[in-house]
């Protein structure tokens, strides 16, 4: 039976790590454009930011209704929030995946 759901598993964990992977990267250009290490008129800096932020915006967007006080002075902490979430879930899936196959 845990055959069965192996691939399942596998992709979810595929999934949840390329999305990962992605706010990372957003959070990375976010931080050098910020502080001037990246210049925000670069066309490459700028039509990745904006890729990056229509896959994690929505997200985020979610997290601030859920729960309205990640932004604290100004700060938004919907992607650190979002990373905790998506950490949870790789950890989730690996831990069902092995107790399902043993």
């Amino acid at each position: 039976m845990g055959a069965l759901f192996e691939p399942f598993f596998y992709i979810i964990g595929l999934v949840v790590s390329l999305y990962f992977k992605i706010v990372v990267v957003e959070i990375v250009l976010h931080w050098l454009i910020h502080f001037k290490i990246l210049e925000p008129t670069n066309k490459y800096a700028k039509k990745t930011m904006e890729l990056l932020e229509k896959a994690t915006h929505p997200v985020y967007d979610k997290i601030k209704e859920k729960v309205p006080a990640v932004v604290i002075s100004g700060f938004d902490f919907s992607p650190f929030v979002l990373l905790l979430i998506l950490l949870f879930f790789s950890r989730l899936t690996f831990v069902l995946s092995q107790f399902l196959l043993s």
